[in-house]
């Protein structure tokens, strides 16, 4: 199984560099243009997606994960739309409940996986047991754990993704994990609008603002995930934020182009069912 070929794929087993992984469009092209092209690859995702759940054999999960303001929300609703809502799934992730907490930290998200013919969408997902957790610690405790209790702890919850990843992809789960890379500068200026907008004012929490202080370390906790986890079977693209109208035609071309390499097929009848058809089509022209 090989990846999509984008310049924003994450190299499997290389070091993942934030500072050098662009956020800004590489050129600036007309909005019209941009939800025009989008609109294209939206009708070719829904196409796909249909035959993906009639076919009922395989599945897609796809992971977003993102600074805060990031866009992973809009990204999903303006890339997913038209799909058909019996074969798509969207899961959120927020702080875990006293029953998962009792669990490993892969259980919750994995009760969620999608079925057999459907694309699932995690916004946020385990990977928040790497990134959030890593930068605060003291959220383990709720987990009853210690990440002083082994010198690989972070090595090893790494690991345990990468190998639940290659077993979903063994069991007929493509996987694709999307990093929407925001800037600094962005994030502060959709912080500003959503606390000037009034309709945007339900979006704001000063939490987040607060967590702006430790974006030196979540970019290392991203940088330190995506290096260990970016594989053949479940590879993580990189994907500039800044420009949401750019960066959601991005998405939506690789998720077009991963659906069509899984390439789903109609179910074709078998002979015994065609054998019936002229019997069904009589019955039914002549009731």
């Amino acid at each position: 199984m090989q990846p999509v070929k984008s310049p924003h794929l994450v190299p499997s087993g290389g070091d993942f560099d934030l500072s050098k992984r662009p956020t800004a469009a590489p050129e600036d092209e007309p909005k019209k243009k941009l939800e025009k092209d989008l609109k294209e690859e939206t009708e070719r995702i829904a196409e796909l997606q249909r035959r993906l759940y009639a076919e009922d054999r395989r599945s897609l999960l796809l992971v977003f994960q993102a600074m805060d303001a990031a866009g992973k929300d809009s990204t999903i609703r303006a890339v997913f739309t038209g799909v058909n809502p019996a074969g798509f799934q969207v899961s959120s992730f927020k702080q875990p409940s006293t029953e998962e907490l009792d669990h490993d930290f892969l259980w919750r998200s994995a009760r969620r996986l999608p079925e057999r013919g459907r694309i699932g969408v995690f916004n946020r997902s385990y990977y928040e047991e790497v990134l959030v957790v890593r930068v605060h610690p003291e959220y383990l405790a709720g987990q009853r754990l210690d990440e002083n209790s082994s010198k690989s702890f972070w090595k090893d919850r790494l690991e345990s993704i990468v190998d639940h990843e290659k077993h979903l992809a063994r069991n007929g789960t493509r996987v694709v994990k999307f990093f929407l890379n925001v800037s600094l500068d962005e994030q502060k200026r959709r912080f500003l609008d959503r606390l000037d907008e009034s309709h945007k004012n339900w979006k704001f929490s000063s939490g987040d603002v607060r967590e702006r202080s430790f974006w030196k370390d979540y970019a290392k906790a991203y940088e330190q995930a995506l290096s260990a986890t970016s594989k053949d079977h479940a590879p993580w693209y990189a994907i500039p934020a800044d420009s949401k109208p750019w960066m959601r035609l991005e998405v939506a071309r690789i998720v077009r182009a991963t659906l069509e390499d899984m390439d789903p097929q109609y179910p074709e009848a078998s002979a015994e069912e065609r054998a019936t058809f002229d019997e069904m089509r009589h019955i039914l022209e002549n009731e």
